[in-house]
């Protein structure tokens, strides 16, 4: 038994509350290395000797990756205090007791040696995610570029490649007219990278916090634009560029003209005067996005600044109803400063979703009282390399996720942004060769599994593209532009996603992988429904012997045994 690889923390990671009453407890392991896990508790006040409150539950494995297993308890209480620990046997079925961080050869008695666990305080500390965006379908619109309401010739329009600077006139009414596309294709939420005032295309250097840039329309665009969206039952979330902001941003355009004298100076990380602005490859003397002086980075431990950008959030949940914020740069923001944000946005919207940007792991800022969730770029990077490279094996692709599902909160799981693709990547087709049917694998791993899936536009009619900014490639609305099938294929998926919760919303009931085919097969059970999704991804065919004969929900067809190269297939059993 690996002693050094087990780990349990008395905190809202390996020990919370999931309702009133409702607990979960939770216990890494070196991989393989355990046969059973036993979690053992009793009431911390009450002596056993007037009243016998032990219990002892078994454990299961909710998840494994590279190097761990994650075994998870759940548990039904109602003390002051409850003390608990672990009985852990291991495949030669020597058994070790773990408790308050040592280990003993005898079940623990003295409840001095247990974990500990106050029920209230866990109760109170709850992670309160919006339940109205578990495993909803989000869909990302780069606004510049996805619809106009402006006549822009073609050749304009569809410009390939395309250039940061290029203007093909994008703006909210377009988008407008187009809801009835998102609304078709089964969108549950329309996420919009920045639309407030700014000098360039992207517009994440805003200018003007208070303003629809009026490239896009006006503030009564956006207005009308989320009440039709609402009305359609899609959601609406807006970028918040709250680490950096624009030179001309009222605050540094003071500096740059007063410099010391400045009031703005504690607004912005200056480390020197005069300020200027440099551009290219040479570091500026303010601390800025990137190193890019035409962003400088905002000083948010600053009471003011942290009050105008707070205030700025909570404006448009309140004035215009958004639905909630995707954080620019999220995790180069204080962790106080977002405690602060969550609880300011949820004083306004209980049902705000805050969703921060992160390429890499992010636990500590997914523990309840700052996002609800993250961009999954571990997902990004994890469908490219089994879909598009194929340089991991199928139990690979699985074990990187459950890396995620066994550290992060069960509540965030589903909420997670699962994307392939987005406007600072190169697009999934570029990526994967102009493969469609490798495209297409990706999509139904994007859309067969627990999260939210984020479709960027276009996707669905295969648009390809190479690195920022050619990711950024107009919206493609001339069907001979379009390629059909993909749409019918991001459709129907979309269609069997929603008609069969159990897919996103099961429970986990089997798992097997066949590196040798590239096959993954999942089974979810909920509500007497069980579901088996497949994916292959390789070449040639793979054998599923035990579906032949089987109506498959995605084809609509009988199954005749294989799968092809890169395809899916999913499989229900009604009892």
């Amino acid at each position: 038994m690996e002693y050094a690889a087990i780990r349990h923390d008395m905190d809202k990671r390996y020990c919370y509350a999931l309702e009133k009453g409702k607990f979960l407890f939770r216990l890494q392991t070196k991989k393989d290395d355990l046969q059973s896990v036993v979690l053992h508790c009793q009431d911390k006040y009450l002596p056993i000797r007037f009243l016998d409150t032990r219990r002892e539950i078994a454990m299961e494995k909710a998840a494994s990756d590279s190097c761990h297993d994650y075994y998870e308890a759940l548990l039904d209480m109602d003390v002051v205090c409850l003390r608990y620990y672990f009985e852990l046997k291991d495949r030669d079925g020597a058994v070790a007791y773990y408790g308050n961080h040592d280990f003993y050869g005898e079940p623990i008695s003295d409840i001095d040696c247990m974990f500990d666990c106050p029920q209230n305080l866990r109760e109170e500390e709850r992670f309160l995610p919006p339940e109205w965006a578990e495993n909803k379908v989000v869909y990302q619109v780069f606004p510049a570029r996805f619809a106009t309401s402006s006549k822009v010739k073609p050749e304009k329009w569809y410009r390939a490649p395309i250039g940061h600077s290029d203007d093909l006139k994008g703006d909210l009414r377009g988008l407008i007219q187009r809801l009835d596309h998102l609304a078709e294709l089964g969108v549950d939420v329309l996420y919009l990278n920045p639309i407030f005032t700014s000098y360039s295309v992207h517009k994440y250097d805003t200018v003007d916090y208070y303003r629809v840039d009026p490239a896009f329309g006006t503030n009564e665009d956006l207005k009308e634009l989320v009440e039709k969206a609402h009305e359609m039952g899609i959601r609406v979330i807006l970028d918040g560029v709250f680490n950096h902001t624009s030179p001309q941003f009222f605050a540094f355009a003071d500096i740059l003209e007063k410099q010391e004298a400045s009031p703005y100076c504690s607004w912005y990380y200056i480390e020197s005067f005069p300020v200027k602005i440099i551009h290219g490859w040479k570091k500026p003397n303010f601390k800025c996005f990137s190193y890019f002086g035409g962003m400088p980075k905002v000083n948010l431990r600053n009471p003011e600044t942290r009050a105008y950008f707070i205030e700025v959030a909570c404006y448009w949940l309140r004035e215009y109803r958004i639905d909630g914020w995707r954080l620019d740069v999220g995790d180069e923001i204080s962790h106080e400063f977002w405690k602060e944000f969550r609880r300011a946005v949820r004083s306004v919207n209980p049902e705000a979703l805050i969703i921060g940007e992160i390429w890499h792991y992010a636990g500590d800022f997914l523990e309840g009282d700052e996002w609800d969730t993250v961009m999954n770029y571990t997902f990004w990077r994890s469908v490219k390399d089994f879909a598009a490279f194929e340089t991991i094996t199928a139990s690979q692709f699985l074990e990187r996720l459950d890396f995620l599902r066994g550290n992060l909160h069960v509540k965030t799981y589903p909420l997670l942004w699962n994307l392939i693709g987005s406007h600072d990547t190169e697009r999934f087709l570029h990526v994967c060769g102009e493969r469609k049917e490798k495209l297409k694998l990706a999509a139904a791993l994007q859309l067969l599994l627990p999260g939210m899936p984020v479709i960027y536009y276009g996707d669905e009619y295969a648009m390809t593209g190479g690195g920022d900014p050619d990711c950024r490639r107009g919206m493609v609305w001339e069907e001979s532009r379009q390629d059909p099938d993909m749409y019918r294929w991001y459709r129907r998926l979309i269609q069997v996603r929603k008609t069969y919760p159990c897919i996103t919303g099961g429970r986990l009931s089997r798992k097997k992988t066949d590196d040798e085919q590239g096959l993954i097969l999942l089974t979810r059970t909920m509500n007497g429904q069980e579901i088996t999704v497949c994916f292959h991804g390789k070449e040639g065919s793979a054998a599923l012997p035990e579906w032949k004969g089987c109506r498959e929900l995605l084809s609509g067809r009988i199954f005749e045994g294989t799968l092809g190269a890169y395809e899916s297939a999913v499989f229900v059993v009604v009892s």
